[in-house]
């Protein structure tokens, strides 16, 4: 891949049709904003959640955030992503969750990464992204270092044999 924005990166796709893709990286931090902060800038109460890290979750629409969490929350507005995990895009989530409350397994993103139709699909074939069911014990980890080398390990793909030059045979 040759944008370094997606280097060592985890993706968790979220949705894939006909008009393109969008998912979320869920092992970058933000920069420079807190789950306080961002409480803040929303006029949100003070927190009683102390370490809710807030993900870089994407270039695209940064200011824009998503909740990725287990089941037991769901809400108008929630999406189903797979049998265990919804997402959702309201306040009322990130209220829920400063009051104590929210979803039991949670991750927060600001921006995500999004694919024009067929762009995914061609890089994909290009080599540009390995494909790994999704985990829920490597989505919802707090170790965003780790998360990159369970999901290869997930494939049985050790980092070391990777290549970032492409040639032909």
């Amino acid at each position: 891949m040759g944008d370094s924005r997606f280097a060592r990166t985890v993706v968790f796709l979220c949705a894939h049709g006909e008009e393109g893709a969008m998912g979320l990286v869920v092992n970058k931090e933000a920069d420079n904003i807190s789950f306080d902060d961002l409480l803040d800038q929303l006029g949100i109460e003070e927190s009683t959640i102390t370490a809710l890290p807030v993900h870089n979750g994407g270039p695209v629409e940064t200011g824009r955030g998503f909740v990725l969490h287990s089941h037991d929350y769901f809400q108008d507005g929630s999406i189903e992503v797979t049998d265990s995990v919804a997402m959702t895009a309201t306040v009322e989530i990130l209220r829920s969750i400063a009051e104590g409350g929210g979803p039991r397994k949670r991750l927060l993103a600001l921006g995500y990464a999004g694919w024009a139709e067929g762009q995914l699909e061609s890089e994909i074939q290009a080599n540009g992204w390995l494909i790994a069911d999704a985990d829920d014990d490597i989505l919802f980890s707090f170790d965003l270092d780790l998360k990159w080398t369970q999901a290869l390990a997930a494939l049985g793909v050790d980092p070391a044999a990777l290549s970032g030059a492409a040639g032909q045979a």
